[in-house]
């Protein structure tokens, strides 16, 4: 099997010939970091995407791909790149007029929200996608081919919502104006099907709809806000991108176990990240679960992967595999992104690991 073929399968709860390695995300540093084993000339580790020329980005991604093929990893994520403008030193501002002020690391942090109330609605006329800006999902395809499964990271309606409004403004309204959140989700929930269309166009196999909704002890609405004003309009991306004959996959860090039946109910084909701080335990998830969800992930990228010693972590994906893997329906991956606290080496353990332990049919390693 290739790696399509492998993520394919096991999203349809099936066993491929091994189980699938996958990264969910990865940060620039990381990146450098591993590809220093096969390419020369890469950026400086430190430096951020934003902060590079032109000739350094296209170093970067191709060291992205480089990483994929280095460690045969079976997909390869995909999200939008060219719909931020700098505005100013460590500022960006997006499509929607959201600005983002840049942390150390290069990671946007909302911090100016363009719509507060109804009457900002007036006149606000929401962005379209542009083809242009999905093109890592084009070049992933051409790149690959068949061989890689190509996912995208699309944002949720909690998380476009809340960018656009605030959070904590999102949240009041939910108690005050509830026609003014559906109004906003609904808005939102328009653009992703616009970007849907050419999605599924540019060749994508696995829909992520990214929705970040909990912390590591509980939601951050309680399960009613969150079947009321965000799950129908998930649910919804859910079902047209079956019709489009993709894989849909839920993605959200946190403790996730008191919107589990409702995400399970919603015809999801998998969940990610699998936060092990957060109580997602993989075993008691596949107990639960794992006949109706594909498990993704649960390799600690917040202790482990960086403080952890390689054998440490091939223990962890050995025991991941053996907690989840029979049967089919687990892909490894981190707990989140691989952010540029993780050890290279580690994450190359992880990788190794995967394929060392996870061929089909699987045997138990410990009792």
């Amino acid at each position: 099997m290739n790696g399509r073929q492998r993520i394919l399968t096991a999203l349809s709860l099936q066993e491929p010939d091994r189980v699938p390695l996958y990264i969910h995300g990865i940060n620039e540093k990381p990146i450098i970091l591993i590809a220093r084993e096969f390419m020369e000339g890469l950026p400086a580790p430190d430096q951020t995407f934003y902060d590079m020329t032109d000739g350094e980005k296209l170093t970067m991604l191709e060291a992205l791909f480089g990483v994929h093929e280095h460690h045969d990893i079976d997909g390869f994520t995909a999200l939008e790149f060219g719909h931020e403008e700098r505005i100013g030193p460590g500022e960006v501002r997006d499509a929607w007029g959201v600005v983002y002020r840049l942390n150390p690391f290069g990671l946007p942090v909302a911090n100016h929200h363009p719509i507060r109330e109804n009457s900002d609605l007036n006149g606000f006329t929401p962005p379209t996608p542009q083809v242009e800006n999905l093109m890592l999902a084009t070049i992933a395809r051409n790149r690959f081919g068949n061989g890689k499964a190509i996912f995208w990271m699309m944002r949720g309606t909690f998380v476009l919502s809340w960018r656009l409004v605030g959070m904590e403004n999102l949240m009041l309204k939910m108690f005050d104006d509830p026609a003014f959140v559906h109004r906003i989700a609904q808005m939102t929930f328009e653009y992703n099907v616009q970007m849907l269309d050419l999605l599924v166009a540019a060749g994508l196999d696995v829909l992520i709809i990214e929705d970040d909704i909990a912390d590591k002890n509980f939601p951050l609405i309680s399960p009613e806000q969150f079947q009321e004003f965000i799950n129908p309009y998930n649910r919804k991306l859910v079902a047209l991108g079956h019709e489009k004959g993709l894989k849909v996959i839920r993605h959200s860090d946190g403790n996730l176990w008191p919107l589990l039946d409702t995400l399970i109910d919603s015809g999801y084909d998998g969940l990610n990240p699998l936060e092990p701080q957060a109580g997602m335990d993989l075993k008691r998830l596949k107990a639960y679960c794992g006949d109706r969800l594909c498990l993704l992930g649960n390799i600690d990228c917040i202790d482990l992967l960086p403080n952890g010693t390689t054998r440490q972590v091939e223990d962890a994906v050995q025991k991941a595999i053996d907690d989840a893997g029979q049967g089919g329906g687990l892909i490894i991956c981190s707990s989140n992104s691989l952010h540029p606290g993780v050890n290279p080496d580690n994450c190359i353990a992880m990788f190794n690991a995967t394929k060392k332990f996870g061929r089909y049919p699987l045997r138990r390693s410990r009792p």
